[in-house]
């Protein structure tokens, strides 16, 4: 064999689930410059090596597709993930608390400390929030902002003085501050459904400067890596500046540190002012620009504010005002002539109905034959709709928000319409391009093995069986709707999203057999190694010596990364992976001229234990440890 043709890589002793339909299983692949380009059994490609091929031996561990997210917010969240206490995964609020109060001790002023949504009440044992009398008595003098879904905000008087509400501050329609008896703010703030009360108050924190938020947003894919996730696409967001707050993004991706692809559509700020925004993108901008790790996606998912119905089932659903089709039809239009695909937010089949109209008479003019344009989430949407969508050659993206919102969506509708919210199984068996994703990290976590658990059982976090077990669907399709199907929705088919001969060489290991495990174990899925790209990003366990992904250690040093790591304040466990990772690299990379006498060059071990003094230089100090002093 030529040289040139020799892997650069090669994984044997492996049960590759590819997802090929002509060809489903493989023991091993050999990888050559990003690519697969063998996939078969151990005799067919080991003897493919060469003296430099790494090869490693996955003994006899299941291996899938990389998985893509078809909904995140995954460049917003990486700029902010290192100032985020994530409580996704936690089980009670007593350790939600716990975890607030070790925070609050670490963060210095005038930082505040947040917990920005990925969690529901409904996933506590104790099935409630915290009270702000709660929150005042662990944080009296630190601002504390918790972000509950997109229906409310729970911030603590140094939160309130931060931001500088008073009985005088007015909330934006559909908002709603809440007062006392005496007409002072309580610290609760409410969607009343439009969630722009939330996202303005969560803006007025603080900011990480522009190197904090490269690292952020490294320890963000970290995370998304260390659950099996390679791909994403992201639907823009509120307050995220096109092309300003995708200058991170763009710096990493020109230094080849970008461990997700990334796949971004553009997202309207500015209500009114939208027909304007897609006129200067569409100037400006070129579809599919970039590369394989990063490039344009088209609109959305925000194409014009009058036709937004928010999320929240805890309000009535919201009416689209008279003006919606119109300003619609203008939108859609530009992006129709320029051949550029759009998502579209839609909740209730009531603005997918009238969203449809506009979509079908455009296409009378121009043909949207060849775009992939869909919509975003659909809960309610009805059989007429599902119809219309696959005449037009669209798709539904879903996402896993029933799983944080299915009890008051139970509430309010009742158990019987939750039934096929969204009907994911029907969708599928008309024929419409369909796929799964979170729409992380606000009003729902970023973990898509809680996305596949709720495709398979039909269950909330919460435990509430919402979908009869004859709407859900198998594990086979779940799987296809987090890897090959999503590749449409991006235009990447025949791309990624399969192993197979030709596509990107992406896939996860993950710690536990998908196929074979018990249902309620899905959830608690995580990898062992994930690659993209033919590059091993992550690796865990007997798989860590081949990782080459981790970033140097979060900033600020109080980052609640460096402690909790991410879902499931996965850090704090015995053996981390990550924070393992971290501490190694830390201490190859420390320039101080001194090692601590207790811990060496080991000064975030040191940083981030628990100890039981209120003075944490006078307590290292007193036991020889200068780790404080680094």
């Amino acid at each position: 064999m030529a040289e040139s043709a020799v892997p650069d890589l090669i994984l044997h002793h492996g049960v590759f689930t590819t997802l090929d339909r002509m060809k489903p299983v493989a023991s091993a692949v050999a990888v050559k410059d990003g690519l697969f380009v063998r996939v078969g059994d151990d005799a067919d490609v080991v003897s493919l090596a060469g003296p430099r091929t790494t090869v490693i031996n996955l003994k006899g561990r299941r291996v899938l597709p990389g998985l893509c997210d078809n909904h995140t917010h995954i460049i917003r969240g990486g700029l902010n993930f290192n100032m985020e206490l994530r409580w996704d995964g936690v089980k009670s609020l007593a350790d939600a608390m716990g975890m607030l109060e070790r925070q609050v001790a670490v963060t210095p002023p005038p930082q505040w400390v947040r917990v920005v949504g990925g969690f529901t009440e409904h996933q506590f044992a104790e099935k409630r929030l915290p009270t702000i009398e709660e929150l005042n008595a662990v944080a009296p003098d630190t601002p504390v902002f918790i972000l509950h879904l997109y229906d409310r905000a729970l911030l603590n008087g140094a939160a309130l003085r931060a931001v500088g509400y008073t009985k005088d501050t007015q909330a934006p329609p559909g908002g709603e501050i809440v007062h006392d008896a005496n007409g002072n703010p309580t610290g609760l703030l409410l969607a009343k459904p439009n969630a722009a009360i939330l996202y303005a108050t969560l803006a007025k924190g603080p900011k990480l400067p522009l190197e904090y938020q490269l690292n952020s947003t490294r320890h963000y894919m970290r995370e998304l890596n260390r659950l099996g996730i390679t791909s994403t696409i992201d639907a823009g967001g509120g307050f995220q500046n096109y092309p300003e707050d995708y200058e991170v993004v763009q710096k990493l991706a020109d230094a080849g540190q970008l461990t997700v692809r990334i796949a971004y559509n553009l997202f309207t700020q500015k209500p009114k002012q939208e027909k304007d925004d897609f006129l200067k993108w569409t100037a400006n901008s070129k579809y599919k620009q970039g590369d394989d790790y990063f490039r344009h996606n088209g609109a959305g998912e925000m194409l014009v504010f009058s036709a937004a119905d928010f999320e929240d089932f805890r309000q009535p659903r919201p009416d689209m005002g008279p003006e919606m089709e119109g300003e619609l039809e203008e939108v859609v239009r530009i992006l129709a002539q320029n051949r550029w695909p759009w998502r579209m937010h839609a909740t209730y089949d009531e603005t997918i109905t009238r969203s449809l109209d506009v979509f079908e008479k455009v296409n009378r003019d121009i043909p949207l034959a060849g775009l992939n344009w869909f919509f975003d989430h659909a809960e309610t949407i009805s059989e007429k709709s599902i119809d219309r969508i696959a005449a037009l050659g669209g798709g539904v993206a879903v996402q896993h928000r029933m799983a944080y919102q299915g009890e008051y969506f139970v509430e309010r509708y009742g158990a019987a319409a939750a039934q096929a919210t969204p009907p994911v199984a029907r969708m599928i068996a008309k024929g419409v391009n369909v796929s799964a994703g979170t729409d992380a990290t606000r009003v729902a976590s970023y973990n898509p093995w809680v996305s596949l658990a709720w495709l398979v059982t039909g269950k909330t976090v919460g435990g509430l069986q919402v979908t009869p077990q004859r709407n859900c669907i198998d594990r086979d399709t779940a799987l296809r709707m987090w890897t090959e199907k999503v590749a449409w929705f991006s235009n990447e088919v025949g791309q990624k999203g399969v192993i197979k001969e030709g596509l990107l060489a992406d896939l996860t290991v993950p710690d536990r057999d998908f196929f074979a495990c018990a249902e309620s174990e899905i959830a608690d899925t995580t990898a062992l190694l994930t690659m993209v790209g033919g590059k091993v990003v992550y690796g865990a366990g007997e798989f860590s010596a081949w990782d080459e992904g981790a970033p140097p250690p979060p900033m600020p040093d109080w980052s609640p990364v460096r402690r909790f790591g991410g879902y499931g304040a996965w850090g704090e466990k015995e053996g981390a992976p990550m924070q393992a990772a971290l501490h190694k690299k830390a201490m190859a990379a420390c320039a101080c001229s001194t090692a601590c006498a207790v811990h060496a060059h080991d000064h975030l071990a040191a940083a981030s234990r628990s100890i039981p003094a209120a003075d944490l230089k006078s307590f290292w100090g007193a036991l020889g440890c200068a780790c404080w002093a680094v």
